[in-house]
């Protein structure tokens, strides 16, 4: 009966990455449809994960290299490079937070190294630069980054420094002419993934919402912040962007903000991101079904999330969606299937308690793959229920 499908599911949080789901899902459906054609798209939010989940789903190859480290030490960085001259890039590969275990200064941290790694793609043949924001241990607005592609930062007294969060408010004055050219001339393009719109200030910023957690103290909070305000106003005055209360510009430690001002990047979130570089519009169209999943669908799912924005392309379509998740909130199936979520299937089949079957999720997700498999053999995936309780069809 069904020939083509496409699965494009998140992470379980905690449980499984993307790609454990896809390799799951794509074997079980291979099983009772062996002939079958099967495309996977994992997907990744732009944190850690995210080159290799768009490494399973385009031809490219991992690049490691060595670059600068949160402390300015040498790590050992990566990033993904694409035959179609797309590169990816984690910044939490050179400016994550497990690269600074429990020794967390956010003000001292930088983002030179991700600066490295760009450039490092671009000299590969890069034109086409994807930023991943999540998981950062700094809160320098992306001017180390900045640096390393050559802008260059100076103080009162005229002498150039590498801003960090903590010296943000000594730059007096911001120079692009440096920038490499390959950049200033737009022959890179640039696009950074990003789900989250807090501000660059305020009580909803950068430092306020996510500082504490990289090791700032409410003094340092404070500081912080109006360090990224005064870097919005000499970007605002020197490079004319105003920065401060763009949705996302406070991701990652004002990386969002960074990502704008210096590299003319667009911020957008990850899902759609993921779908239009790895082809999903031309994948869904020969697909009879598409399935999609996440650990836990409730009322956030509605927003950005995973499963929504591949409703989105697939209502678009014309195409069915199943989506499979380890926890559903039925309350919001009726605005799933006004979003394109075709039909809602939980992998706790018979309903023990969360803690018991979070134990198992592998198992839970192909048995219940498998169940489903042999219920689309037989039923027309249009004529099943917006939430499919698969326990029903079980033969005892």
């Amino acid at each position: 009966m069904y020939s083509n499908f496409l699965i494009v599911p998140d992470s379980f949080k905690g449980t499984m990455s993307a790609i454990d789901v896809c390799r799951i899902m794509a074997e079980t459906l291979q099983e009772r449809f062996p002939s079958a054609t099967i495309n996977t798209i994992p997907v990744a939010d732009g944190g850690e994960g995210s080159v290799d989940a768009f490494l399973a789903a385009m031809p490219g190859e991992r690049v490691e290299m060595d670059c600068c480290g949160p402390y300015r030490e040498q790590v050992h960085g990566y990033y993904g490079l694409f035959e179609d001259g797309t590169a990816v890039v984690e910044m939490a590969a050179a400016a994550g937070l497990p690269l600074v275990g429990e020794n967390r200064h956010v003000e001292q941290t930088t983002t030179y190294g991700v600066g490295q790694l760009v450039l490092d793609a671009i000299d590969r043949g890069a034109s086409k630069i994807i930023m991943g924001l999540g998981g950062s241990c700094t809160n320098d607005g992306g001017c180390g980054m900045a640096a390393a592609c050559g802008v260059r930062f100076y103080d009162s007294t005229g002498e150039p420094f590498l801003p960090v969060g903590g010296t943000l408010s000594h730059i007096a004055r911001i120079d692009m002419s440096r920038l490499d050219p390959r950049i200033a001339n737009g022959d890179v393009r640039f696009v950074t993934m990003c789900d989250i719109d807090n501000p660059l200030c305020g009580t909803t910023g950068a430092a306020a919402i996510f500082a504490p957690q990289k090791g700032a103290t409410p003094s340092q909070v404070d500081m912080l912040d109006a360090g990224l305000a005064h870097l919005a106003s000499v970007i605002e005055r020197d490079l004319g962007r105003k920065v401060m209360m763009i949705p996302g510009a406070g991701a990652a430690g004002g990386m969002g903000a960074g990502m704008v001002a210096f590299f003319d990047s667009p911020l957008q979130m990850g899902i759609q991101t993921v779908l239009d570089t790895a082809g999903f519009d031309e994948k869904v169209r020969d697909a009879d079904i598409v399935f999609s999943g996440e650990g836990c669908f409730d009322g956030q799912s509605l927003h950005g999330k995973v499963v929504v924005g591949v409703a989105s392309r697939c209502k678009r379509a014309e195409k069915q969606l199943i989506a499979i998740a380890g926890v559903i909130d039925d309350t919001v199936i009726p605005s799933a299937v006004d979003a394109g979520v075709s039909h809602l299937c939980c992998i706790n089949r018979t309903g023990v308690p969360l803690d018991i079957a979070i134990r198992h999720p592998r198992s839970n997700l192909a048995h219940t793959m498998g169940l489903l498999s042999e219920l689309i053999a037989h039923t027309p995936v249009e004529e099943l229920p917006a939430r499919i309780h698969l326990h029903e069809h079980r033969d005892e």
